[in-house]
Order: structure tokens, then sequence, then C-alpha cells
């Protein structure tokens, strides 16, 4: 296992078991606000037994960091309305109320645990840590010549196991067989309605065509009777005079 001091000098180190904030609780009970989010700045130095001041002191020099692992401030508005559901203020000493509130997540506690040197609560965390995180990196890299090698006993056995799942498989699938066979004939059923509705589809698109064309002859207007054919040189014949 790596020294507990690794924690407090490498920031990756630190980012790569951020998430881990179960082991607050498993080495002391983490008391959060009614919203059940967030501390202050005062119960973050009583879970860790030191004072207010290493607190933030740890917050000055790693602000990014913190942040981005969920402090926060309130100020205005925000601040007035988180006041009212979660704090006392004459518990709190700011009987005048106050301009700022930094507000801490489990996720920046256990980040100030792994930056907090004088405090012997941070201290049993990065160590309950890096024991959690060795174990899990035990459980996972598992040395590959500490696998036995397969005999020719368990090659069978496994053998065996196919088989009989394969025995398994055959009266099923002669069960399913009938199943198959009626949705089958459903599918060809269909088919066949299918085709006979596409044409009856085309022969009234059809029959819609010719309709569409006799009402744009209607529309147009009766056609000119044609004039009958006179032989060249003849004369129209002339009505009798009564």
């Amino acid at each position: 296992m790596p020294p507990e001091a690794v924690l407090l000098e490498s920031r990756a180190m630190r980012d790569s078991v951020i998430g881990r904030v179960g082991v607050l609780d498993k080495v002391k009970a983490l008391v959060l606000l009614p919203d059940g989010l967030h501390v202050t700045t005062r119960m973050v130095a009583d879970y860790f037994e030191v004072g207010d001041e290493a607190v933030k002191s740890i917050m000055k020099r790693h602000r990014d960091e913190l942040r981005s692992n969920g402090m926060h401030a309130l100020r205005g508005s925000d601040l007035q309305v988180f006041e009212r559901s979660n704090l006392d203020l004459s518990k709190e000493s700011y009987p005048q109320g106050r301009a700022h509130l930094t507000l801490y997540t489990r996720r920046t506690i256990l980040n100030i645990a792994m930056l907090l040197r004088d405090s012997e609560v941070a201290r049993a965390v990065r160590t309950y840590l890096l024991d959690v995180e060795e174990g899990a990196r035990a459980r996972v890299e598992v040395p590959r010549q500490a696998r036995p090698a397969p005999t020719v006993e368990s090659l069978d056995h496994r053998l065996t196991h196919v088989e009989s799942s394969l025995a398994d498989i055959g009266p099923a699938l002669r069960d399913l067989g009938p199943v198959i066979g009626r949705i089958s004939g459903r599918l060809d059923r269909l088919d066949r309605r299918l085709d006979a509705t596409n044409r009856v589809v085309c022969a009234m698109s059809e029959r819609l065509s010719d309709l569409a064309e006799d009402v744009r002859e209607l529309r147009s207007g009766p056609r000119p009777l044609p004039r009958p054919h006179r032989h060249p040189g003849s004369r129209p014949k002339r009505r009798d005079q009564g």
C-alpha cells in the first residue's frame, strides 16, 4: 500500500479516489445540514477536530481543487433562502447576518481530509481510503500466474455441460416448431391481402385519373360541331320563293 503522504502531495492520486465518500462515515459519523447535502466551515472543523482557521487555510491554498469538488459560496437572496431553511442564525453567532456563506459537500470534505495534515481524523480517513483502494485493486488485478491451468477433468466437465444445454435446447425447438409454422401462415395470408389491397388501390387511382380528365373536359365547354363538306364550285341551294 502506498504511504498516506502520497495523497497529501499528488492531486492526481486524490482525484482517483475522490468518489469514495463512504469512508468518511466509516471513520467518524458526519453530521450534515437539514438539506442532507452540505456542511459549513464550522461543521467541517468539528468533524476533523481542528480550528476553523485550519480549514480556511486549506480552502485558500486549494480553492480551485475544492471548488471542482463541490465547495461554493452563497450570497444575497440565495443565502437568505438557504438560511431560512437550514440555519439558525442565533446558533451560528451572526446576529447581524452575513455577507456570504461557504458550503461543502461530501466530496469536498473528503478532499480536505486528503489535504489536512494536523488532524488525526484526516489521517485516519487517508489510511482507510488507501486500504479500501488497495483491496479493490487486488480484487480486480488477479495475477495471471495465480489462475489455475485448465485440466482434462475441468474441460470434460465443461463439455458435458455444453452437451446437456444443447440437449435441453432440442425439445424447446420442437415445441416452437408449430408456433413458428402458424406465424409463417399468418404472414403469408397477410402478404396476399396486401397484394389485393395494392391492386384495388391501383384500379382506384386509374379511375380517379379518368374522372379528373372528364371534369377538365366539362369545364372547358362543349366542342364545336364540324361544318359540312362542300364541293368546290358548287353554289349553295336557294330556298323556293312562295
